[in-house]
């Protein structure tokens, strides 16, 4: 391959390996962003319907999987401003997706939990990404899932 990019260059042994890994390197970013948008495709539909978009998902799944989480454990795990989070949030409270209680250990805190509407369509949004993870890992073999569960764990802890 890159003997097809570079095919009158004088190149090294090292110089081309070098060039075959930025090459590879690229490739990857390109697959990673591709990957992305294929896996937000469907739940970005859902969402649109509702007037909702991607940050919504997130806290939607988030809540979904830590109920009672409090808004600033939260902001920690979504690592975003009190600002950011304000505005998404406040809408899926109106929209009777998440409901607000009072921690009993503290008054002062606030939990959020999904209300029965918001379980059903964090369980949509989220259920059409497992099913699409699932296929995926079936169809690249048996090592794929353990080798991207890897790959992803060691991005998301340099970030």
């Amino acid at each position: 391959m890159v003997d097809q990019i570079y095919p009158l260059v004088d190149m090294t042994d090292e110089s081309i390996s070098s060039a075959r890994q930025g090459v590879a390197l690229h490739s990857a970013i390109e697959q990673f962003y591709f990957g992305y948008r294929a896996f937000t495709r469907l739940p970005d539909r859902i969402l649109e319907q509702r007037g909702l978009g991607r940050v919504h998902h997130r806290i939607l799944y988030f809540i979904g999987r830590n109920p009672r989480i409090s808004i600033n454990v939260l902001l920690g795990m979504l690592r975003v401003s009190k600002q950011a989070l304000n505005a998404p949030l406040r809408q899926l409270v109106e929209m009777r997706l998440i409901a607000t209680v009072t921690a009993e250990h503290d008054r002062r805190v606030r939990q959020l939990t999904l209300t029965p509407d918001g379980a059903k369509l964090e369980s949509q949004l989220t259920g059409t990404q497992m099913k699409q993870l699932e296929a995926v890992f079936n169809q690249a073999g048996p090592n794929a899932e353990e080798g991207w569960h890897q790959v992803m764990l060691i991005l998301s802890e340099q970030g």
